[in-house]
C-alpha cells in the first residue's frame, strides 16, 4: 500500500486533491442543457471506477502485507466498514445539493459557500476525531475562509440585484454545506483505532455507499427536480455518448482527488483536518473556473468585482495558514 512518508509528498497529494475537487465540475458545465440528475448516474459510476481500479494498483504495492487492499478489508472492523458507508452516502446527499446548486447558481457561487461552509465545520470536526496540527494556524485559516465565504455570498447578492435572480442557488449551497462538512468525520473515524480501514480500503466502501444512497436519493431529484421538469430513466439512455463519457470523466477527477485525500490523511504527519482543509481550496479552484473561463460573473459592477478580489484574497491567505499548520508546531 503506498503511503507518503515526506510532508512534501503528502502536501502535493493534498494539492492534486485541491485541483480535482474544483474541477471535475467543469465536466457538467461542459454537458450544456444535459440535467444534472441525469448526468449524476454517469458520475457515480465514474467515482465506482476509480475507487476500485486504484485500490487494486496503489492499494496492493506489497500484497502480502496486512494492509494491503484485501488483506485490509478482510480484517476491518464492522463498525469502521458501516461508518465508511454512512460518509458515502452522506457525502451523495450533498454533492446532489452541490451539483443542484450549480446548476441553478453556477461555479462560482456554489462552491465558494457550499464547500467553504464545509470546509469550517468539516475542520472541526475532524480535528475533534483527530487531534493534529497547530490549532492556531488550523482554525485561524478556516476564520479567513469563513470570511471569504461571506465575501463571496454577498457579490453573488449583488449580483443578483442587478440580474433578478432568485436566492435558491445561495440555500442549495449552504444545505450542501452542512452534509458536506459533516461526512468526512466518519471517514476519519474508519480509519483510526483497531481493525481499521485502510486509505484505499475505504474508498471502495466509501464508493458502495454513494451507489446504494444514489439509487433513492437521486431517483427523488428526478421526480421532483430543484427546477425544470421532471425526468424519466428513459431520458439517461438517450442522452449522447459524448455526455455520459463526461459524466464518468467527472467521477474519476473527483474519485482520484478523494484517494489523495483519503492516503494523504492517512500519513502520520497530516491527519484528516488539515487534509481536509487543504483539499477543500478546491473553493479557490472553482470560482477561477467560473469567474474566468465560463464568465459566470460577466457584467458585474465595480463594487461586485472588489468583493470577488477580496475573496481570493482571504480564500489564499486562509489556505496557505492551513497548508502550514502541520508543520509548524
Amino acid at each position: 500500500m503506498f503511503i507518503p512518508q515526506a510532508y512534501g509528498l503528502a502536501l502535493a497529494m493534498m494539492i492534486l486533491t485541491m485541483f480535482c475537487w474544483g474541477s471535475w465540475a467543469n465536466t457538467q458545465k461542459a454537458v450544456g442543457t444535459w440535467r444534472f440528475e441525469l448526468f449524476y448516474w454517469d458520475y457515480v459510476w465514474g467515482i465506482v471506477l476509480c475507487s476500485i481500479l486504484i485500490g487494486l494498483t496503489f492499494g496492493r504495492t506489497d500484497p502480502s502485507s496486512p494492509e494491503s487492499f484485501f488483506n485490509n478489508l478482510a480484517q476491518a472492523g464492522t463498525t469502521n466498514l458501516v461508518l465508511a458507508f454512512l460518509g458515502g452516502a452522506l457525502f451523495n446527499l450533498a454533492n446532489l445539493l452541490l451539483v443542484a446548486a450549480i446548476a441553478v447558481a453556477g461555479l462560482a457561487v456554489a462552491f465558494p459557500i457550499g464547500i467553504g461552509l464545509a470546509l469550517v465545520i468539516g475542520s472541526i470536526l475532524n480535528y475533534v476525531v483527530t487531534p493534529k496540527g497547530n490549532p492556531l494556524l488550523l482554525f485561524g485559516g478556516v476564520a479567513l475562509v469563513a470570511i471569504a465565504i461571506v465575501l463571496d455570498a454577498m457579490a453573488y447578492r449583488k449580483l443578483s440585484s442587478d440580474r433578478g435572480v432568485s436566492s435558491k442557488g445561495i440555500l442549495l449551497s449552504l444545505l450542501c454545506g452542512i452534509f458536506m462538512g459533516s461526512f468526512y468525520p466518519l471517514v476519519a473515524k474508519a480509519i483510526t483505532g483497531e481493525r481499521h480501514l485502510g486509505p484505499y480500503t475505504v474508498a471502495v466502501v466509501f464508493a458502495a455507499g454513494v451507489v446504494v444512497s444514489n439509487i433513492p436519493l437521486n431517483y427523488a431529484f428526478m421526480r421532483r427536480p430543484i427546477s425544470g421538469p421532471p425526468v424519466r430513466m428513459a431520458d439517461y439512455f438517450q442522452g449522447r455518448g459524448l455526455w455520459h463519457f463526461f459524466g464518468v470523466l467527472g467521477g474519476i477527477i473527483w474519485g482520484i482527488g478523494t484517494i489523495s485525500n483519503f492516503v494523504s490523511s492517512y500519513a502520520q504527519m497530516v491527519g484528516p483536518a488539515a487534509s481536509y482543509s487543504l483539499g477543500q481550496g478546491a473553493t479557490m479552484v472553482s470560482a477561477i473556473w467560473g469567474v474566468f473561463v465560463w464568465k459566470e460573473f460577466r457584467g458585474a459592477g465595480a463594487d461586485t468585482v472588489r468583493l470577488l478580489v477580496l475573496m481570493f484574497l482571504f480564500f489564499l491567505a486562509g489556505l496557505a495558514s492551513v497548508a502550514l499548520a502541520p508543520v509548524i508546531g
